[in-house]
């Protein structure tokens, strides 16, 4: 059975929304300067701006992520429920230092977004949105893949992926 095509994010922005929701957690891939994988289980915010999908990541910048991304930008990220549901997210992933965007995305854990997704950052950083510890990643999609776990229906959304 192949995927469909869909040419506007928001053709398929409800399931990925019901989807996160039912899922919360995901597997965030990067790769080494040797090119083999890394994952690690994360719980990003996502919000459409622009018609468009953007995660933020709330994390520690650890060494290896760091390095990771410094040599490659481009992750996936993998939503998958036992009902067999499953969002897979492929973007790029950018450090923001920007003050003013850190707090709007602290905001958005707090409010949780989409609805149910996100969490009190307090847990994390005691130190509130200030913490030198807090650190955000943004998340860029190129291509989003929503399956539905009933039949297994596979849609896409995809624009020209970044170099």
């Amino acid at each position: 059975m192949g995927a469909a095509q869909v040419r506007s994010f928001s053709e398929i922005e409800a399931a990925f929304v019901k989807y996160v929701q039912q899922t919360v957690y995901c597997t965030m891939i990067t790769v080494d300067r040797r090119n083999r994988p890394r994952a690690r289980v994360v719980q990003p915010v996502w919000e459409t701006v622009d018609e468009r999908p953007v995660g933020w990541l709330a994390v520690f910048r650890t060494p290896v992520k760091a390095a990771h991304l410094a040599n490659n930008p481009h992750t996936t990220y993998a939503y998958w429920h036992p009902c067999q549901d499953a969002v897979f997210v492929d973007g790029v992933s950018a450090w923001v230092d920007d003050r003013d965007t850190k707090l709007r995305a602290w905001d958005l854990y707090l409010r949780t977004s989409p609805p149910g997704v996100g969490y009190d950052p307090h847990l994390y950083w005691s130190g509130g949105p200030d913490s030198p510890d807090y650190q955000l990643l943004r998340i860029d999609p190129w291509r989003v893949q929503v399956v539905r776990g009933s039949d297994l229906r596979s849609r896409i959304w995809a624009v020209d992926p970044p170099a």
